[in-house]
């Protein structure tokens, strides 16, 4: 499982930064949060796929955050995609998508569902849970968790082997947790798996100011990914427009007891981010600032 940032910049792209859009890649299927325009550019460059189980999850209806998703699927569309697209967004999301397919007048290779987005849960499987929060925004916008359900032990070979199990599916099923039988005895999965691993947690804020609903919504997250658009001494501009800097965003990640802290979503008035990491390493004792095409291994 990875993170991979494909836009970093807020508001406006610059020589080095694209608009907003992260992708977590497990198992061969990829989440994307936000995507901005020329979101489909990043994403080639990135070498994720263009055919994988996809889902898409947009934070609000700001150009910076959703115009992207047009020539998304325009691109999918021409190379041939056959995989549904699931698209989960705040109210305006169908509108804007299907005002814009049929004024474009392009059609799609694949099936497009459309999810209207309220706090709570909002998509659940066997592997993992996703879940909103209000942001505080200038708009109407969310935050999204991702809440990995725990994993099996891990499988010990040697005993395996000592119970007379042959390699092959059989391995498969107990790792999966399901009983198996041999010569009519019964194998539970737990004689040959380790103790349970705890999923993972990951926050993704969108854009929104520091507010102690989300520091409670993204409570012990391994990592939290957050705006920080500016630094300290633009406070003021951060709540006229309703960001964060980055020592709030590291005073959130701190009073939240998140582990690992990324920095994203950075104005265009700064060349580079070494400021934003300084501010927030005074606060917060493991943060990175992401920039695009980074890749950050969840383990």
């Amino acid at each position: 499982m990875k993170l991979v940032f494909l836009g970093t910049s807020a508001a406006q792209p610059t020589e080095n930064r694209g608009l907003s859009c992260i992708c977590l890649e497990r198992d061969g299927e990829i989440l994307m949060f936000d995507a901005g325009e020329a979101a489909q550019i990043s994403f080639m460059k990135s070498g994720l796929g263009w055919n994988k189980k996809m889902k898409l999850f947009v934070t609000h209806m700001h150009g910076d955050h959703c115009v992207g998703i047009l020539g998304l699927l325009q691109t999918m569309s021409m190379q041939n995609r056959t995989e549904a697209l699931e698209i989960f967004g705040p109210s305006g999301i169908e509108e804007f998508i299907g005002a814009n397919i049929k004024i474009l007048n392009f059609g799609l290779s694949f099936p497009v569902l459309i999810t209207t987005i309220k706090e709570g849960k909002v998509f659940e499987d066997e592997k993992f849970s996703i879940y909103v929060c209000k942001a505080n925004h200038s708009v109407t916008a969310f935050s999204y968790l991702f809440e990995e359900k725990d994993k099996p032990g891990r499988f010990n070979l040697e005993k395996a082997k000592e119970l007379g199990i042959p390699e092959g599916k059989l391995w498969s099923d107990l790792q999966k947790g399901c009983e198996i039988t041999i010569d009519e005895k019964t194998i539970k999965p737990e004689q040959v798996l380790g103790e349970k691993r705890p999923g993972k947690k990951i926050g993704i804020s969108g854009d929104t100011m520091p507010t102690p609903k989300l520091e409670k919504f993204f409570e012990n997250c391994d990592y939290l990914v957050f705006d920080s658009t500016f630094l300290e001494d633009e406070k003021l501009r951060a709540q006229e427009t309703c960001h964060s800097t980055a020592k709030q965003a590291a005073t959130v990640g701190k009073n939240a007891g998140v582990k690992n802290l990324i920095l994203t979503h950075f104005s265009a008035r700064y060349k580079d981010e070494t400021d934003h990491l300084k501010e927030a390493q005074e606060i917060h004792s493991s943060v990175i600032t992401a920039r695009d095409l980074l890749e950050v291994e969840i383990k």
